[in-house]
């Protein structure tokens, strides 16, 4: 959907936003719990430009704006549905489940009339949720809000960057123990997934943009709460090898199937899928819309 972007004031597109000093990074991971197909290694000196990135996701009141002032409509709607959690699904949504589950993860259920506005389907709404981050969005609609707002999405290389808050190859944006002195720092699965979540951590499904405390360079929730598109093509192996242009500014493959999405999210548990860890990634494509998918903008 074609969005006319209004004229901004560059002071006024970076207000808010954590400026991020440009330099050389080591980035991905070679840890023994990783995921092959993922390709979050070599780990591998990364230099990146100077550029600035939100602090917090995207959150359903600033979408809210954008849709009102453009007329915008996500993806999520014009095709009719979207993923929901199965333990999540309204009420009055229980008889709008079609039959189309994804057989890896039968745990997602596709809910006729889910999108941002009813994250569980009919008879769900955000109106207590305004500050938590919008879901149900696709790649192409996080993209078509950033380009109104003058900003973008971030590579995934700046995403990594930002999200490390200037630790050294460590697992989380705050160290290598998960939970420090018996602390939650994110919000991910406490439990038995994918039966029980026993909310230790004080959230079942999203949290608030600015839950726990920020890392190192002021950012918010980059492990866990919803997982964050970046502008890249994901490949396994691009970035293997060793050439200046997949080094500097890297920006990933010119084509692919699917988007790089990075950080984890609220259904994120050690015991299936434990890309929480700052340097994990994955892939879905940019039309895809779940009820744990967001992003935030960097310009």
């Amino acid at each position: 959907m074609e969005i006319q972007a209004p004229r901004r004031d560059l002071k006024d597109v970076r207000r808010g936003m954590v400026f991020i000093s440009g330099g050389a990074f080591w980035m991905g991971s070679q840890d023994d719990d990783t995921f092959p197909d993922d390709g979050e290694g070599p780990i591998r000196e990364v230099t990146v430009d100077s550029f600035y990135i939100d602090p917090k996701a995207v959150t359903n009141a600033q979408f809210a704006t954008f849709v009102k002032r453009t007329g915008y409509v996500t993806e999520a709607e014009r095709f009719g549905w979207s993923f929901v959690f199965h333990q999540f699904v309204a009420n009055e949504a229980r008889g709008n489940v079609l039959d189309a589950h994804v057989p890896s993860a039968p745990w997602w259920l596709p809910v006729e009339g889910a999108y941002w506005r009813a994250p569980e389907g009919p008879g769900s709404d955000v109106q207590r949720r305004s500050n938590h981050p919008v879901v149900h969005v696709s790649w192409n609609d996080a993209d078509a809000f950033a380009q109104w707002v003058g900003k973008r999405l971030p590579t995934e290389a700046e995403w990594e960057k930002a999200a490390r808050g200037g630790l050294d190859r460590a697992r989380f944006p705050w160290g290598d123990d998960f939970m420090p002195h018996g602390q939650h720092r994110c919000n991910t699965w406490q439990g038995v997934f994918p039966r029980q979540n026993t909310g230790a951590d004080g959230h079942v499904g999203t949290a608030p943009v600015d839950a726990f405390r920020p890392n190192g360079f002021g950012l918010f929730n980059t492990s866990g709460n919803v997982w964050e598109w970046c502008s890249d093509w994901f490949s396994r192996d691009w970035h293997v090898a060793e050439s200046p242009e997949r080094r500097l500014n890297p920006r990933g493959p010119e084509s692919g199937e699917g988007r790089v999405i990075r950080g984890g999210s609220y259904l994120c548990h050690e015991s299936y899928c434990n890309r929480y860890r700052v340097a994990a990634r994955t892939t879905t494509t940019p039309d895809s819309t779940t009820g744990h998918t967001g992003f935030r903008c960097a310009a």
